[in-house]
This record gives C-alpha cells, structure tokens and sequence, in this order.
C-alpha cells in the first residue's frame, strides 16, 4: 500500500495516524534516503503517541527515549541506525528487543538491521519524487499484516 505525502503536515498527519495505533512491542522500521521525510514522520507518530519532548533525529545519540505524556500510554524508543551499519553488536548493545516489551520503537534506517529485532514489523519505505511529493510504501510483516487493512 502506498500513500502519497504532499506536504509536510500530510506527512505529520499520517504519522499521527500510525502513532495512535502503536502499542508496546510495535517495531516501526523506516527506509529512504536522505531527505525522504523519516525525522518528519516520527514527529507525526510522536504526536499520534502523546509523547512528551522535541523529537529530532537521533543521528548522533543513535536512540532517544520519548516518555508518555500525563495521559499515561508507551514510551517511543526512536533510533537512528545510520551509523551502526552492519555491526550487529552495537545493534545488540541497545537492548531494544528488551525495550520491545514495553515501548514502540521506530527505526531510521532500519531495513537492514533492526528486521532481526522481531518477524512482527511494519516497514515504511519512504520516497521524495522530483516535485518535492514524498510518497510512503507501507510493507507490514507478521502481524501488521491485519492491523494495515484499514489503512
């Protein structure tokens, strides 16, 4: 399924949306290159959760931990996976298949990597086309599968 972004508050919007689906143990993994718009959907999906705190990519920090707002809900885990590339152990040395079991996490550039983290993802491959339209491929695995019909 494909969902065009024309703006940058569609695709706050549409991540808004995905974020108030999440639950504990959602892993979110997201692919695109540089300035496909992956920072600017976990802001919408932050937004969705009702997290507390700025959410800007993690890059340097590789992850960032975003609490529940007053109204309670999970924590969002958002990791950065640009600079682990290939190196499983750094992967493992997060813990987020720890963090999988109480929080949603959502990683950048997380194709690759982070798929050994659960068989239970959705990932979102994300396009910037020539008149600046960003377009959203969603590919659900395991049993996001059922939970991306409605969509």
């Amino acid at each position: 399924m494909s969902v065009a972004l024309p703006t940058v508050a569609d695709t706050i919007a549409f991540g808004s949306r995905l974020g108030r689906q999440l639950r504990a143990g959602d892993l979110v993994l997201l692919a695109g290159p540089l300035g496909a718009g992956k920072t600017v959907l976990v802001r919408g999906i932050a937004a969705g959760m009702g997290v507390v705190g700025p959410v800007s990519s993690p890059t340097f920090v590789i992850a960032r931990v975003h609490r529940p707002g007053s109204d309670g809900g999970v924590p969002l885990i958002h990791v950065d996976a640009y600079r682990l590339g290939d190196d499983l152990d750094q992967l493992d040395g997060l813990d987020l298949d720890t963090d999988l079991m109480d929080a949603a996490v959502v990683v950048e550039w997380g194709e690759g990597i982070a798929k050994a983290l659960s068989t239970d993802h959705l990932l979102i491959h994300l396009t910037r086309h020539d008149d600046d339209v960003r377009e959203a491929e969603l590919v659900p695995h395991g049993s996001w599968a059922t939970r991306c019909g409605d969509w």
